[in-house]
């Protein structure tokens, strides 16, 4: 294992920020497919570039033609995502940061990057998942604490019915709460600093608004 993040460059949106910026500081990197196009903007160079290349235009393809390939056919049985996430823990990677996990035309991917984190997750892989405008984390049996911004708003999602959930360092805390499958109980809370989650049994996820101080 390596203490060295390591980041996938996704094909969701990316908004450049320095908080960003600062989680990426010492990362190796792996794009898959059309994800080198953050390449640019986040001033990364990746290690490797995998994916069948589908969604990559002639222009990026020509700026990174230097960057080692391991090419896909289009007909496979994972995403680019899930084989770049391979490559890296391959590599010895146990932090991964998801980079364009998050929003974008293709709710199936983004879905897919979230269920695919909390299983890697549940094999202790620590996972943040980003646009940059928005981050995300496994949150599973144990204590995950978070620094966001206070005022920013973050929502918990219950990905099975919760038992002894404990929300502290926000503005409507929890303890040891049983939150019923399906319930809006955890949506649009309030960062009054660190965020500190602690749950017994179930498996969740922590969606993060760092620069939304809408319900300040």
């Amino acid at each position: 294992m390596t203490d060295s993040p390591f980041a996938i460059l996704l094909g969701g949106p990316v908004t450049v920020t320095d908080r960003l910026a600062a989680a990426l500081a010492g990362a190796r990197v792996i794009a898959a497919d059309g994800g080198m196009r953050h390449a640019a903007a986040l001033g990364l160079r990746p290690e490797v570039w995998i994916g069948d290349f589908d969604s990559t235009p002639t222009a990026l393809g020509a700026a990174y033609h230097a960057v080692p390939r391991e090419p896909y056919p289009p007909a496979k049985n994972e995403t680019d995502g899930e084989i770049a996430v391979a490559a890296a823990l391959a590599r010895g990677a146990s932090r991964l940061i998801l980079v364009g996990a998050l929003g974008g035309e293709r709710s199936d991917h983004a879905l897919m990057h979230l269920m695919h984190a909390v299983e890697l997750a549940e094999r202790g892989i620590a996972v943040l998942l980003t646009s940059g405008e928005e981050e995300a984390y496994p949150v599973m049996n144990g204590r995950l604490s978070v620094d966001l911004p206070q005022g920013s708003l973050f929502s918990v999602l219950g990905l099975d019915a919760l038992n002894g959930l404990s929300i502290a360092g926000a503005r409507y805390p929890l303890s040891a709460f049983d939150l019923p499958f399906g319930a809006s109980r955890t949506i649009s809370n309030v960062a009054e600093g660190p965020v500190t989650l602690t749950l017994n049994a179930g498996r969740a996820l922590l969606l993060a608004r760092p620069f939304d101080m809408t319900g300040a």
